[in-house]
């Protein structure tokens, strides 16, 4: 049960010219449910039977479908809280900013530096495959040719102008999640198949543990551009946004359990104890096959990159217009884009290992975005009943997650 007070924050339009000159809102429900799946359903969940054999049939049974849960009821207090400055709000204008606004970024940029790497590896796995007798060139090149794409990419104008490709993109996360359990399936399981825990010493077991209930975690980080996704779709006070943005999150969980739960459970199944940290490894044949799994990897990484770029090109363009006045237009697009491109290609070069950092950072942002943030604002902003189901709920799940994050961050620095 939620009190009736305070009220929830209304979705109130800014008299500010620079949100005024804004893209319209036009998006359709629909836009909200292939956005979110690019940006949710990640090449990480290939290694959610790498996580599966470290937390065993039940523990991993229990932390997947826990997980959906707790992040489909966190993404749907997002939406029905929506509105433009949502962390000022509960925090105040300044305090707001320097809690939320950090974690978006470590998200949004960390995922862009890490989709730099992924896609750059994925094309050159399938070129490799595609091309035996082919000359092998470095990893870093390959990276630079991904790279090269979200140069014109990036110039694309907002959310409603990248919908296509992030349309293409979700279509080839469920494309790739198929063909890596329909693969263990036709495989079977492998001879001498075991489920037992893996011997390890107990401290370096702990921090694995950790490690696979952050990799479990980390595959739900579509929160961090759900508010900005939602702000593409039309809003009145009979017609408000969240109606229509809940029910393509609803679509894109479905998507996303279609995803998930085949590749851990089925690849857990196939390969046992001994499953690689890429269920896709463990299949080699047919070769054709594997190729274009990797090369629906850099389909579909492609799109995420947009997906997480674009609300960090909205407030670098602000930050442009509003504090040194630079007039809007394409060449203020132009050069933040393509600079910040640059930038995320630079780091992705320089640190192909950037993606084990990523968990490190990942523990500040991943999960508090996703599980503890909005459990934290319904709290402040709905003030439900004291011991209400609203309020156990609030209050018990981001205090499982908030364990696990920092353990699992550590674990990735030791591996």
């Amino acid at each position: 049960m939620v009190s009736s007070s305070p009220p929830a924050p209304k979705e109130v339009p800014s008299d500010d010219k620079w949100a005024e000159d804004g893209p319209p809102r036009e998006a359709k429900w629909w836009y909200s449910t292939f956005h979110t799946v690019t940006a949710m359903v990640g090449a990480g969940v290939l290694s959610l039977p790498y996580a599966m054999a470290y937390l065993g049939w039940g523990p991993g049974t229990v932390v997947m479908i826990l997980s959906w849960c707790i992040t489909l009821n966190t993404m749907w207090q997002m939406i029905q809280l929506h509105e433009c400055d949502l962390g000022k709000h509960v925090f105040g204008p300044k305090l707001g900013a320097w809690i939320v606004l950090p974690q978006q970024l470590i998200v949004q940029v960390g995922c862009d530096i890490v989709y730099m790497v992924t896609g750059g590896k994925c094309l050159q796995k399938f070129m490799e495959i595609a091309c035996t007798n082919c000359t092998r060139i470095r990893q870093s090149y390959w990276i630079c040719i991904f790279g090269s794409v979200h140069f014109f990419l990036s110039q694309l104008p907002n959310f409603n102008s990248v919908s296509g490709v992030s349309l293409a993109a979700a279509i080839m996360s469920l494309s790739y999640s198929t063909i890596a359990w329909v693969g263990c399936v036709g495989k079977g399981r492998v001879p001498n198949v075991s489920y037992a825990y893996k011997t390890t010493s107990p401290t370096d077991y702990m921090f694995r543990v950790f490690n696979a209930l952050g990799q479990v975690s980390f595959a739900y980080a579509g929160h961090a551009v759900v508010l900005e996704i939602q702000a593409t779709i039309p809003s009145t006070p009979e017609k408000p946004s969240r109606v229509p943005m809940w029910k393509g999150a609803v679509w894109a969980y479905f998507v996303n359990a279609l995803c998930y739960f085949p590749v851990a459970f089925i690849g857990y199944w196939a390969f046992g104890q001994d499953v690689d940290d890429n269920v896709l490894v463990g299949l080699e044949r047919p070769s054709w096959l594997i190729a274009a799994a990797n090369l629906m990897v850099v389909v579909h990484v492609i799109g995420s990159y947009q997906v997480y770029a674009m609300p960090v090109f909205d407030l670098m363009e602000q930050k442009m217009v509003k504090t040194w006045n630079f007039p809007p237009g394409v060449l203020l697009r132009f050069i933040v884009r393509t600079s910040y491109v640059a930038f995320t290609l630079f780091l992705g070069v320089t640190f192909p290992f950037f993606g084990d950092l990523l968990g490190f950072f990942g523990g500040f942002g991943f999960a508090p975005t996703t599980y503890i943030l909005p459990s934290i604002l319904w709290l402040k902003i709905k003030k439900p009943r004291r011991f209400s189901t609203s309020w156990l709920i609030n209050w018990v799940s981001p205090k499982n997650v908030s364990v696990s994050s920092p353990f699992s961050s550590a674990s990735k620095m030791l591996e």
